[in-house]
């Protein structure tokens, strides 16, 4: 029992330094049409990340709301500050993987991953199924 308690600790504490090591995606994000800005942020042990600003953040005079959404009882809120990341663990060699990215567009929602090529620039990669069948953008950090 303290053997694997001994294991255990010295996993979660190497997991935490490669973590710590590796560069970030936290902070705030704009896609390649620049069409809004996202932050990333730590969700408990996780990566999540919400909409923070739009291009066109109203229609017709009204907040833009996530009208696409499978969910009837989810189209009336904002895309504003709506939590689109969520679930994404390091996964070492400065990658985030086995999250969800929810595309408001759409109201399609698809497994994703988030690889850090550069400290300001990402790939963001969702998929269905698996990830080599899928779409990328570059996302690059805002200052």
């Amino acid at each position: 029992m303290r053997r694997s308690l001994l294991v255990l600790a010295l996993l979660l504490f190497v997991s935490g330094y490669a973590w710590s090591q590796s560069l970030s995606p936290v902070g705030v994000w704009t896609n390649e049409e620049g069409k809004a800005r996202f932050e990333i942020y730590k969700c408990g042990d996780k990566l999540c990340g919400k909409i923070v600003t739009l291009k066109e953040p109203t229609r017709n005079g009204k907040p833009k709301l996530d009208d696409n959404n499978p969910n009837k009882n989810l189209r009336k809120r904002p895309l504003l500050g709506l939590e689109f990341l969520k679930g994404f663990g390091y996964a070492g060699n400065n990658k985030w993987d086995n999250g969800t990215i929810y595309d408001p567009e759409s109201g399609k929602t698809y497994s994703c991953f988030m690889k850090m090529e550069s400290k300001d620039k990402m790939e963001v990669k969702g998929y269905i199924g698996i990830s080599l069948i899928g779409r990328s953008q570059s996302w690059t950090r805002v200052k």
